[in-house]
């Protein structure tokens, strides 16, 4: 059972989300809260699993919040809601460690999607918005924000791994990284979980920017049918 704690300023909101996501077996929305010092005090009674996010709220906004979120409980995911206003939000977001990026009002099969890709280590950003996502991983990347890994790892990455670097920094999700380079799923999970252990990174956003920042998804790798 993943447990779901859904933080919105607006009732409605929270209160349709938790009707559409009780729908479904495996999912419990154990609170609904409308503001990041709520968010954090619900957390300690409740331990979610993963935090639907809205971003602009009182008290305490969303990319605040995700911060000492993270920071406290790095096993609890972030997925915040977003709209296509919301630049500076995702950007902090990004930065911060959320691992999914959806638009209010999507399909409630992506929220449903999404759900259950972050709680198993995934990431998962709207297609929607994966350009403009992938813009700020370039901002970011070309701001002050270091990451800095282990580089005698780096010099001996696969190219398969380095093109799932790529397809990482581009902003693909794991199916999409699957389709486009003829590797199953779990493939794709595991040379992500295996690279981010390598360099000693946080997670696949910031895998992203590193990804960004060195010019990897600019440059050539071959395809995957050459040697690995």
């Amino acid at each position: 059972m993943i447990k779901i704690l859904i933080a919105d300023d607006q009732q409605l909101i929270c209160d349709s989300l938790k009707i559409v996501i009780d729908t479904q077996e495996d999912f419990h929305v154990i609170d609904t809260v409308s503001n990041g010092r709520e968010v954090l005090d619900s957390i300690k009674r409740r331990k979610p699993d993963v935090i639907l996010m809205d971003v602009r709220m009182p008290c305490m906004d969303g990319t605040v919040c995700t911060k000492y979120v993270k920071q406290t409980y790095p096993d609890i995911k972030v997925i915040i809601l977003t709209t296509f206003d919301d630049d500076d939000f995702i950007f902090s977001a990004l930065k911060y460690g959320a691992s999914g990026y959806l638009l209010k009002g999507g399909s409630p099969q992506s929220l449903f999607t999404a759900i259950r890709t972050v709680n198993s280590g995934g990431a998962m950003i709207n297609p929607d918005i994966t350009e403009k996502v992938f813009k700020l991983f370039s901002k970011m990347a070309q701001s002050n924000l270091s990451i800095k890994v282990n580089q005698d790892e780096v010099d001996n990455f696969t190219k398969s791994e380095w093109l799932i670097i790529q397809q990482v920094g581009l902003g693909l999700s794991n199916k999409e990284i699957a389709a486009k380079l003829y590797l199953s799923e779990g493939t794709v999970r595991n040379y992500i979980s295996k690279i981010l252990e390598k360099l000693s990174l946080r997670d696949r956003t910031q895998l992203a920017i590193w990804a960004v920042q060195t010019g990897a998804t600019t440059k050539d790798f071959g395809n995957n049918d050459d040697e690995k």
